[in-house]
């Protein structure tokens, strides 16, 4: 039993040595509200800026493509939120979503962007759309690649979640092949997660503190009704949604329709939760498109 213990016990890979992996120019770290971020700043800096924003467990680095295809004529900001990533978790153990927001337009100011687009993905779309309905003079276009924010089975409006006894092992462990389970289901094409992405997913979840973070995060989230809140938004708004997307599945997308006066919704008939990743030209080209109007 101890020997079995032993085997399945998974410790923090040295920050240095994730940084030097991961972390190679342009990124830089830069420190906002107490919190040390992994942020890649890329084009020309008096470009129309845009922010990506990425979903639980993932990390700036699944902009990539995306990024080097709008940095010809876009100011492209992206980083990884505290406790994914490379960024550092917040000593302020405070993961909500009104945090959250605080430490982006933090980033903004301190990069001197007074407004931007906004593109987000699953949890990073909430909060884009959080952002464009409670500041909105901040938001110029919204882009939004599956985003969470309704009532799913272990999520109730108003109820914290309840993190699964299973999750908790994971400060002590991380097999790949438990990574690969969950990451899987993201994906469409079961052959695009390649050995190589799947290191560099585990690799970053086997930061310093960030498998902690994990779970301090599944424990704060708690959804509030989006209906009133998506109403307020006027930034015009576009959905890109994968229609083989098992972790949020494109039925939701009729609520932000109905909910973001003048939205509109381009699915991708092959694709998952990650179109950024899986066909990332494929799924740029209507973003592109929306941007330049």
């Amino acid at each position: 039993m101890i020997g079995a213990a032993a085997w399945l016990y998974t410790p923090d890979k040295p920050r240095e040595a994730l940084e030097a992996a991961y972390a190679p120019p342009p990124s830089q770290f830069l420190l906002v509200a107490g919190v040390r971020l992994h942020v890649r700043d890329t084009g020309p800096r008096d470009a129309p800026a845009v922010i990506m924003l990425h979903g639980f467990g993932a990390s700036l680095h699944t902009w990539e493509d995306w990024a080097q295809g709008l940095a010809d004529h876009y100011r492209v900001i992206r980083f990884d939120l505290p406790g994914f990533g490379l960024s550092g978790p917040d000593p302020s153990d405070d993961y909500s979503d009104a945090r959250s927001l605080r430490l982006i337009t933090g980033l903004m100011d301190q990069l001197g962007v007074a407004r931007a687009a906004m593109v987000g993905n699953s949890m990073g779309g909430k909060l884009a759309w959080l952002l464009a309905a409670e500041q909105p003079e901040r938001v110029t276009k919204l882009i939004l690649i599956a985003p969470d924010g309704f009532a799913s089975p272990g999520f109730e409006y108003g109820k914290k979640a309840e993190v699964p006894m299973v999750a908790r092992l994971l400060p002590y462990t991380l097999p790949k092949i438990m990574v690969k389970m969950n990451l899987a289901p993201a994906y469409a094409n079961p052959n695009f997660l390649t050995d190589r992405l799947l290191t560099r997913y585990r690799d970053l979840m086997l930061a310093p503190g960030s498998r902690q973070v994990l779970l301090e995060r599944m424990a704060q989230i708690e959804l509030q009704e989006p209906a009133p809140l998506l109403a307020r938004i006027t930034a015009p708004t576009l959905l890109l949604w994968g229609e083989q997307d098992r972790m949020i599945p494109i039925s939701n997308a009729q609520d932000y329709l109905k909910d973001i006066k003048g939205s509109r919704l381009i699915s991708f008939k092959t694709l998952g939760h990650l179109p950024q990743e899986e066909a990332p030209a494929e799924s740029l080209a209507p973003l592109r498109a929306f941007l330049d109007q």
